[in-house]
């Protein structure tokens, strides 16, 4: 099964010190039966994308945390088995928990297939974003412009063996 990992480029920084992405249990985005009911889709590439993204949203929301972290959304793609992510029975119908699965046990570095980054021209907008997410998820419709605006930008892809360059 395919992962989508959120983190922030600090903490892809200690993922590649450490080897692993973190001893468990991790959040990441999957393509669940609730994304696929929620995005409409039989389209695996299609429904992938949707738990990037997911998974794009909370960096965003680690960033907003942080405000030290660079303004860079960072999604770590990893294979994992079938059985080692699992849906939270507590929030498998919150529509802000769309593709959320706990990844149990370690998660080595090893494992990741792929690394998606933000841009370093996507900075300004990720910034914005991340101070405009409280207000967004108060129903601030203006604040939500500001956030869907860093969903313009695409992740770049990058190779798990570019991993040293972006750290």
């Amino acid at each position: 099964m395919r992962v989508y990992v959120p983190l922030t480029l600090s903490g892809l920084a200690e993922a590649h010190r450490a080897g692993e992405l973190g001893a468990g249990p991790l959040v990441a985005y999957a393509v669940t039966p609730a994304l696929r009911e929620w995005y409409l889709s039989d389209d695996i590439e299609e429904l992938e994308y949707a738990a990037l993204n997911r998974a794009a949203l909370a960096s965003l929301r680690l960033l907003a945390a942080d405000p030290a972290a660079a303004r860079r959304r960072v999604v770590v793609a990893a294979d994992v088995p079938d059985g080692a992510a699992a849906v939270d029975p507590d929030r498998g119908l919150d529509p802000a928990a769309l593709g959320e699965v706990r990844v149990a046990g370690p998660l080595p570095l090893a494992k990741a297939a792929a690394v998606h980054v933000d841009s370093a021209d996507a900075e300004a907008d990720v910034s914005a974003a991340a101070e405009a997410l409280a207000a967004a998820d108060g129903g601030d419709d203006d604040a939500q412009f500001v956030v869907d605006g860093a969903e313009d930008h695409e992740l770049l892809w990058y190779a798990t063996q570019e991993l040293p360059n972006l750290v």
